[in-house]
C-alpha cells in the first residue's frame, strides 16, 4: 500500500496527468523528479464499463504513480459547467478504483482552462496537420495539465488543487447524486495563485 501524502504536502515521484473528455481520455506522465510532463497515450473513455479507469489505476500499478492530477474545465470566469462535473464525477470514480485496489494515491482537481486550446496551438506550430491532431490532442492536453500542476508545486512548496476522495458506500451511485459522492478532503481545498485565479 502507497504511504498516504501528509495534508498540505506535495508527493514526490511519478505523476499522471488526466485530460477527459466524452469520447477520448488523454493520459500523461512526469520524471520521477517532477520536472516534465510528456504526452503518454490515448485511451477511449467507456462510460458503461469504465474500462478506461481501469487502465489508468493499472498504469498508477504498474508505474508506482504517487499523484494523478485531472483536469477540471472551467470557463474563463472560473465558473463550472456540465464539463466539470463530468471530470468531478470521473475524478471519484478514479479515486474509487484506487481505493478498492487498497492504493493510497491522491486524485486532485487542477484548473485546466484554455488546455485544449493550447494543445492544438503547440500541435499546429509542431508541423502537424489538423486532420492528425485527434490521435494525440488528448494526450498533449493532458501533459499541459500535469506541466502546470507540477510547476504550481514546486512553485509554492505544497499541493495544489481540488484533493477528491473515492465516493461513500452509503451513496447510491444509481441515484444521481454526482456531486454528494465525490467529496473533496478539507486538507487540499483550491489555492488561488498570485494572479488572483483560482488553481
Amino acid at each position: 500500500m502507497t504511504n498516504p501524502t501528509a495534508a498540505g504536502e506535495s508527493p514526490q515521484g511519478v505523476k499522471l496527468g488526466i485530460d477527459v473528455g466524452t469520447v477520448r481520455v488523454g493520459v500523461a506522465i512526469c520524471d520521477r523528479d517532477s520536472i516534465l510532463a510528456t504526452p503518454y497515450k490515448t485511451l477511449d473513455r467507456n462510460p458503461k464499463k469504465n474500462s478506461d479507469i481501469r487502465v489508468i489505476a493499472n498504469l498508477v500499478q504498474e508505474l508506482g504513480a504517487v499523484q494523478v492530477i485531472v483536469g477540471l474545465p472551467r470557463t474563463m470566469k472560473g465558473e463550472e459547467h456540465a464539463s466539470a462535473r463530468m471530470a468531478t464525477e470521473y475524478a471519484g470514480l478514479l479515486a474509487a478504483e484506487l481505493a478498492a485496489r487498497d492504493l493510497a494515491v491522491p486524485v486532485n482537481l487542477v484548473d485546466e482552462r484554455l488546455s485544449s486550446v493550447t494543445a492544438h496551438r503547440n500541435l499546429h506550430e509542431a508541423g502537424m496537420g489538423s486532420r492528425d491532431h485527434r490521435k494525440v490532442v488528448d494526450q498533449v492536453a493532458a501533459a499541459g495539465i500535469l506541466q502546470h500542476a507540477i510547476d504550481m508545486q514546486k512553485a509554492r512548496g505544497a499541493d495544489v488543487g481540488r484533493r477528491v476522495t473515492a465516493p461513500s458506500p452509503s451513496v447510491d451511485p444509481g441515484v444521481n447524486e454526482a456531486d454528494e459522492s465525490v467529496r473533496i478532503a478539507p486538507e487540499a481545498t483550491d489555492r488561488t495563485s498570485d494572479n488572483g485565479r483560482q488553481q
